[in-house]
């Protein structure tokens, strides 16, 4: 006897048969040439209405393997890879024909065909698809000669293996109804037993039969049998599972909804779910067949605050346990406060990311299952009471684990807080952590926000990140997404119109529609007590279990019900408000930070609160004053990035974070070398001379009192633009820049600046006397704090530009980076700066910087000298810098370099062709023992070299 698995079954969809194809012939054979006609109206709907062409996504179940010899490629309409294209007959009807399958699929004559696979889709890649109900694929069984039995009704899936772990579930009358396909033969029985006792009897095509519970609960067992004259026979095997009401019996004191552990071998878990029926537990307890032993007991105060729970006796500690929940018979759905779940994605991740994942219970249940486990060992901080870096002195470092090394995990990234440290950052910002859809994105499609992605690696390997982050005096911020979800979400697959989604009208935390214009995924209700115990819980749980320092929340401004987006909307204020109260009462100093990029009026409001907010440096558009100034454009004042600064924005609070470059903007770097301007030999699309430029905006960047942010390798100069394999696709991760002498130097430069805004009060200071006046090329940043006074200045323009430094007082003034000392009669004589030249000027003495990395060549073309030069160097003697005049009568090929005194070459300074002009080179000596060199200038036939004294 082979036994009849239902492959194409019909779904219930209200009171309405969703049979998205049909066929011509009915009962379609591998023989048969058939006719596929597709109904847009039927199934998820996708197509409806829509009156472009029409193709498919198909393939063929070949030997019991799904979706093989796929025709074509996705979105491709034409040329050698075209997807066949359906006729329209119709309105929301299409038609396709099919020769024989073996043919049409390109299928070897003696391999199995059983089924085929449909995805309906508009022309392109990117349109509406025409799917089953919920997004499912389209199959159609292809029947045998001979006997073959279906089941009209009840509706069924038998997906699972053992009927017994996918029931018809019912509590009254159950129609039954089984057709015999007769191809080339006749019915000669058909029969309907219950748990083996027979209960119809039939000689007929059609079994209908109605059963009516009597006396019996709980599951029963219903087989079908059928045989034709010849003695072919075919059965169907399906279960019901008789419900009965569910115990009324309140919680035990203390527990939340979610995964309550009780001790090492108990569990009470809970889920809220008001207008459900009832809900079952299947999991690894159960071998996933629904048990009436394990029918949630409801714990109800009125209808609209219901939460259904189990206690679970006698488990085996530190044993993964896989469950889900079975609401209605018909949602499977994982707890929604899991903390770890399980998925079909799962397959994508190694061994070496995620030691000894508990694999997925594949063919025994479907979608995302959760994962309990008691007894867990607990993981012991380090630094369990870290003191964490004051909100406005903050230097935040966003990453992509994804995208920062190769592994994609937390123990590598351990190992690359050497390389942070060094630099001088003091918080570290992850992009999304919590489990988004699939394995690989910037995790802004969230699924199950208290679990974490696996794809990173196991949670002791965060623990232990965020513990030696800790000990580096290191914050660890998380990035939250709680404005929205997606469809794999339990809170919206619970209470939607289809498997994924849309929400129903009966969901508790989700709107129908989006309440503002920049959602993506489903929107949250914020204004829902339902949706406000969520968040609260959720913000509490990575508090708590992993010590970290705070949250950035994506998109705030879309925590609104009711007002307008764009103004100042007080609900939104409000919401906003409550969050952050109840966070704080988990933990009175975590860092609160909103990607709101609101109105003043709302920012300034959330400022005072203590909130912090991402801002934009300004220009004239938001986002590109930083960008202009380095790529050297300044009409219009496009190059201002005062509002980086949060007292320009007239905020008393210093809780502006700005940003110079984030996950969400294009590259600095690739804009300067894809659109950066130049003049002359001077472009900033050459290599060295953009990363200068960086260099320039660093120092008018962290100089400037208030937390900061910039976006991982902008240290080193990555210049990958953003749009690289898509937007949010993989990214080239190149630590190799590291070892470019170039790019390296601008690490150094960052590093340095960061150990000056670390070391020096006024530049962390929010008390600190600024004055910026950046809306021009040439940029001047003055600070003071009764301390000390600072004149920075910087040309961002490609020419050369004459600047006022306005310093506070004539007098000795310091070069930070050379440690040069220059005197100051005049306080607003003018500066000539070559093109991104820029100096920090101090009139106390600091430390300098072991190596200066911002060494540059300072041209100046006004008044070409008469003849080739090389002038002494200053000071001579030297430790360890010293700069070096020369002048050249025309453009030439010109090469500096230093011997020691025995004739070695020990470094060359300059090996490039320069026009005419006056130029100064510096040279640092830090790696050279004391002694005479010498220094050779040779500039085509021109030769000249003098001698200098090193003195350490």
């Amino acid at each position: 006897m082979r036994t009849f698995l239902i492959l194409l079954f019909f779904i219930f969809f209200g009171s309405a048969i969703s049979q998205v194809i049909t066929t011509d012939p009915p009962f379609a054979t591998v023989n048969d040439s058939i006719v596929i006609i597709f109904d847009a109206t039927k199934g998820d709907q996708g197509l409806m209405g829509y009156t472009g062409k029409v193709y498919t996504h198909t393939g063929a179940t070949i030997n019991g393997t799904r979706w093989q010899n796929v025709i074509g490629s996705w979105g491709e309409d034409t040329g050698i890879n075209a997807q066949p294209e359906l006729s329209k007959i119709g309105t929301d009807l299409y038609k396709l024909v099919i020769s024989k399958p073996h043919s049409f699929y390109s299928v070897n004559p003696s391999d199995k065909i059983t089924e085929l696979s449909f995805v309906f889709r508009s022309a392109g890649s990117d349109g509406p698809t025409g799917r089953d109900v919920g997004g499912a694929d389209v199959f159609l069984e292809l029947f045998k000669p001979g006997l073959t039995l279906t089941l009209n009704e009840p509706f069924i899936d038998v997906s699972f293996g053992d009927p017994r772990r996918s029931p018809v579930f019912t509590d009254g009358e159950l129609t039954i109804q089984s057709i015999a396909v007769t191809i080339g033969t006749k019915i000669s029985t058909h029969k309907l037993y219950q748990n083996d006792i027979l209960i119809a009897d039939e000689t007929s095509d059609t079994l209908d039969y109605v059963y009516t519970p009597m006396y019996e609960s709980g599951m029963q067992v219903f087989k079908i049998t059928g045989a034709d004259t010849s003695g072919l026979k075919d059965s169907i095997e399906f279960a019901v599972m008789i419900t009965q009401e569910s115990v009324i019996e309140s919680r035990p004191e203390g527990v939340v909804d979610g995964i309550n552990y009780i001790d090492a071998n108990t569990v009470i878990l809970s889920l809220f779910a008001p207008y459900k029926e009832h809900v079952f537990l299947i999991g690894d307890f159960n071998d996933w067949f629904v048990d009436e032993k394990y029918q949630l007991k409801k714990d109800t105060g009125n209808p609209t605050n219901i939460h259904w729970w189990i206690r679970l006796d006698s488990l085996t500690a530190q044993m993964e346990y896989a469950f889900q929940y079975l609401v209605n018979g018909e949602i499977r759905v994982a707890d929604p406060y899991s903390e770890k779940i399980l998925h079909k994605h799962d397959s994508g991740i190694s061994g070496a990311t995620y030691p000894n994942l508990k694999p997925y219970p594949e063919g025994k249940t479907d979608f995302a299952v959760s994962v309990l486990e008691t007894g867990q060992e607990e993981y012991v901080w380090e630094v369990p009471s870290f003191e964490r870096p004051p909100k406005e002195e903050l230097v935040i470092y966003e990453l992509l684990v994804r995208d920062f090394v190769a592994t994609h995990d937390y123990k590598t990234l351990t190992d690359t807080l050497d390389y942070l440290e060094n630099l001088g950052i003091n918080a570290i910002e992850l992009m999304p952590v919590n489990e988004f859809e699939n394995n690989e994105s910037w995790g802004y499609n969230p699924s199950f926000h208290m679990a974490l992605d696996k794809y990173y690696g196991p949670p002791e390997d965060l623990k232990k990140f965020i513990d030696e982050c800790h000990k580096r005096g290191i914050a660890v911020i998380f990035d939250a997404v709680l404005n929205h979800a997606f469809g794999q979400s339990p809170l919206v697959r619970l209470y939607a119109t289809g498997a994924w989604g849309p929400p129903s009208a009966e969901n508790p935390w989700l709107n129908i529609e989006a309440t503002h214009p920049f959602n993506v995924g489903y929107d949250f209700n914020h204004e829902s007590k339902f949706t406000q115990d969520w968040v609260d819980q959720i913000n509490a749980y990575w508090l708590n279990e992993f010590n970290i320092d705070g949250y950035r929340f994506d998109l705030t401004k879309g925590f609104m019900q009711t007002g307008d987006f764009y103004d100042y909307n007080a609900s939104r204020i409000a919401l906003l408000k409550r969050m952050a109260d109840e966070l704080w009462k988990v933990d009175s100093t975590a860092y609160i930070t909103f990607e709101h990029l609101g109105d003043n009026t709302e920012e300034k409001e959330l400022a005072d609160h203590g909130i912090m907010l991402w801002g934009h440096p300004g220009g004239t558009n938001p986002d590109i004053g930083y960008y202009e100034a380095t790529m050297g454009y300044h009409d219009g004042g496009k190059s201002d990035f005062s509002l980086g600064y949060f007292k320009t924005r007239g905020w008393a609070k210093p809780h502006l974070i700005a940003k110079i470059e984030s996950h969400d903007e294009e590259r600095l770097m690739y804009k300067n070398l894809q659109h950066g301007n130049s003049s002359g030999d001077y472009n900033v699309k050459d290599l060295s001379t953009a990363l200068q430029r960086m260099k320039a905006a660093a120092a008018f960047f962290f100089t400037i009192p208030g937390p900061k942010l910039f976006w991982q390798f902008m240290e080193v100069g990555y210049d990958i633009s953003i749009n690289q394999n898509g937007r949010t696709g993989n990214k080239p991760i190149l630590w190799n820049y590291f070892q470019d002498p170039d790019r390296k130097k601008l690490y150094k430069t960052y590093a340095a600046l960061l150990k000056l805004r670390k070391d020096v009060n006024v530049f962390r200071d929010p008390n600190s006397v600024v004055n910026l006046a950046v809306s021009v090329p040439a940029k001047r940043i003055k600070l003071s704090d009764g301390e000390i006074n600072v004149s920075i200045i910087g040309n961002f323009d490609v020419v050369t530009k004459e600047l006022n430094p306005d310093f506070h007082n004539t007098g000795t003034w310091y070069d930070f980076f050379t440690g040069d000392s220059i005197e100051v009669a005049n306080a607003t004589e003018p500066i000539a700066l070559a093109p991104g030249e820029f100096h920090i000027y101090t009139d106390v003495k600091l430390e300098t910087p072991d190596e200066d990395p911002v060494t540059f060549i300072k041209e100046v073309h006004q008044n070409n000298p008469q003849k080739f030069e090389l002038g002494q160097n200053y000071p001579n003697p030297f430790n360890p810098l010293t700069a070096i005049n020369y002048n050249l009568a025309n453009a030439s090929d010109v090469e500096i370099t230093i011997f020691d005194i025995q004739g070695r070459r020990v470094k060359t300074l300059i090996d490039k062709n320069q026009n005419a002009g006056n130029y100064t080179v510096k040279f640092n000596a830090t790696d050279l023992s004391s002694g005479t060199y010498f220094y050779t200038f040779r500039a085509g036939s021109f030769v000249q070299t003098r001698k200098m004294l090193l003195i350490k």
